[in-house]
């Protein structure tokens, strides 16, 4: 079975930064890499994750940034946005929730769910992996 996903870019961040391999945040972005999640992505995303990862206060060498945003748009689907009527906190998390929606069976993986309407799309890491464990089984 195929799982998909969008990666809020805090979900990123946080994997990239982390001092340790077995978290949930780093095992939920590994799943990308190893081709158990299919990402879900459009040009505002895309364009969010290249303005923040490459933020000096991360210090992430550039060939990563590049390299991940590489492969999320070479093995990921570029969606539109599905239109919601939902209130958001902050107006920047809209697309990440409005991509997410344009798919069935689409997780949005963060680590701020209380940014997002309460939905079960709507997932932590460690829900995420969660689910996907049963999903794969």
């Amino acid at each position: 079975m195929k799982v998909f996903a969008v990666y809020d870019t805090n979900v990123l961040v946080s994997a990239l930064i982390s001092k340790q391999s077995d978290t949930a945040v780093v095992l939920a972005v590994e799943s990308l890499f190893n081709g158990n999640v299919t990402p879900l992505y459009n040009d505002e995303i895309i364009a969010e994750y290249k303005e923040v990862l490459n933020r000096e206060k991360f210090n992430l060498p550039d060939n990563l940034t590049e390299s991940i945003i590489s492969y999320i748009k070479s093995n990921g689907i570029s969606s539109e946005r599905l239109p919601s009527a939902e209130e958001f906190p902050d107006p920047d998390d809209i697309v990440f929730y409005e991509v997410a929606m344009s798919k069935e069976d689409t997780f949005l993986i963060t680590g701020n769910t209380k940014h997002f309407p309460k939905s079960p799309i709507v997932v932590t890491p460690a829900e995420f992996l969660q689910k996907m464990g049963k999903l794969l089984q």
